[in-house]
């Protein structure tokens, strides 16, 4: 491969991502997109550029001094930018902000394809990028203008990383700004959108999946299952999508269908309202099986509203769970 995408994480919750070519060094190739990344001496003496590389393979090289990066911080995944050359696509976190690095946001224009109502639960809104494709890590989010506003709302990519055609699924929220402009919006709008942005998303598989989706939180898992699909990792997936009703469960035929193209996936759905006639009513900490949380040996995704977020965190507490990892989001509807 003749070229490396690094997605840099910066600490004020943006992403940015470089072209890092074959040989070169994380550093240079950050300078060459016109981000300055943290750095003093770039000859792996001071430490100035140390990162943390979350992903990826890459070369350290012996040339730096053992005060600038020792060896534990070494094994936990501390890199020196200055000395570190990629040997595949890399996730890096910055330790700085963008505003410190002097860098900005992406910004990118898209044009509306459609937009499909759920009940009066949910909006699935699809549009074509007007240039090349947004590069995002499965799992962030982007900030979408809404046309004549002047406002702008978050939401997470329901699509794979690297497409021409992007979706979101938006909860339709009564006079909200965004729920009101779709009432309108036809095909051929243009809207701009800002990103990517967000610690939430899909980390290297090691070992299984849980996925914990309230509501359209469930836009990012979607978006992570269909990386997943393409990966064909071999440890085992789950998903349990809860929401409060009937009406609320979309999109799950789309889930279905992963459970052809993704071997070792599985799912269930929860409904919270009392009245439903759901074979699986209450919260999604109800209807955990054990083999999910494998003991613990397992990765946890959970993105929902705040009170979903809470009581999960809350029933981990309470019953000794420790996931390996644990990566949440909130979200508040507007």
């Amino acid at each position: 491969m003749s070229s490396y995408n690094i997605a840099l994480n910066f600490e004020d919750g943006v992403t940015r991502f470089v072209e890092c070519k074959a040989g070169e060094k994380v550093l240079d190739a950050a300078f060459r997109a016109k981000i300055n990344l943290p750095m003093d001496c770039s000859d792996g003496v001071c430490g100035t550029c140390k990162c943390r590389a979350e992903s990826g393979s890459y070369d350290l090289g012996d040339d730096y001094i053992e005060d600038a990066l020792t060896d534990d911080e070494k094994k936990s995944g501390l890199v020196l930018t200055c000395q570190m050359i990629p040997q595949s696509d890399c996730v890096i976190a910055v330790p700085a902000s963008t505003a410190a690095c002097k860098t900005e946001h992406n910004k990118f224009a898209a044009t509306v394809a459609k937009v499909e109502q759920h009940n009066d639960a949910a909006v699935v809104l699809e549009m074509d990028v007007d240039a090349a494709p947004p590069v995002f890590l499965a799992g962030q989010y982007v900030n979408i203008d809404v046309p004549g506003s002047g406002q702008h709302r978050s939401y997470s990519f329901s699509s794979s990383p690297g497409e021409s055609k992007i979706s979101f699924l938006i909860k339709k929220i009564p006079g909200g700004v965004m729920s009101t402009w779709l009432e309108s919006a036809r095909p051929g709008n243009k809207v701009e959108l800002t990103g990517p942005m967000g610690i939430f998303y899909l980390r290297a598989v090691e070992r299984p999946l849980l996925f914990l989706a309230g509501g359209t939180g469930l836009a990012p898992f979607l978006s992570m299952l269909d990386v997943l699909a393409h990966t064909n990792p071999q440890q085992k997936v789950h998903l349990i999508y809860g929401v409060t009703r009937d009406l609320d469960l979309v999109l799950v035929e789309a889930i279905q269908a992963y459970t052809e193209k993704l071997p070792n996936f599985t799912f269930s759905t929860v409904v919270a309202e009392v009245e439903s006639s759901h074979p699986r009513k209450g919260w999604v900490t109800q209807h955990m099986p054990a083999e999910c949380l494998n003991n613990g040996d397992v990765d946890v995704y959970l993105c929902g509203p705040p009170p979903m977020v809470d009581a999960v965190r809350k029933y981990f507490d309470e019953n000794g769970v420790e996931p390996k990892s644990f990566h949440y989001e909130k979200f508040t509807a507007n």
